[in-house]
């Protein structure tokens, strides 16, 4: 199959988006940046096979995408559970966060990622 994550064919499209960082993605990017959480390293805009996604911690197999409004129309929707389902077929969890998440609640979005991280327990 090949290598699937950060393929050159990617690399502009991938630049051009962080350039081009909404304001949400900027705030929770200042979040996760430099290892801010857990010691866990995120990229920004990173490609997996056909798609970019906002944020990938390669070490916990971790997507964060953050939804604007867009993503409240049907083909959207669609669109974003095919590319949870490839993800998920990959062995990676997707966090969605929409962007008035960021906004209003940001310390919410905060637990949930680093609680997504978080080493689980045995019980």
């Amino acid at each position: 199959m090949g290598n699937i994550f950060n393929r050159r064919v990617w690399k502009e499209k991938r630049q051009r988006l962080r350039n081009r960082a909404t304001r949400e993605e900027r705030i929770l990017w200042q979040y996760l940046r430099g290892r801010g959480v857990g010691d866990a390293k995120f990229r920004r805009q990173a490609s997996i096979g056909p798609y970019i996604v906002d944020f990938y911690c390669p070490a916990h197999r971790l997507a964060i995408e953050l939804d604007g409004g867009q993503h409240g129309q049907e083909s959207a929707k669609a669109y974003d559970g095919i590319r949870t389902d490839y993800l998920s077929s990959l062995g990676i969890r997707v966090l969605r966060f929409p962007n008035a998440m960021i906004r209003d609640r940001l310390e919410e979005v905060r637990v949930t990622i680093a609680a997504s991280i978080a080493p689980q327990s045995a019980p």
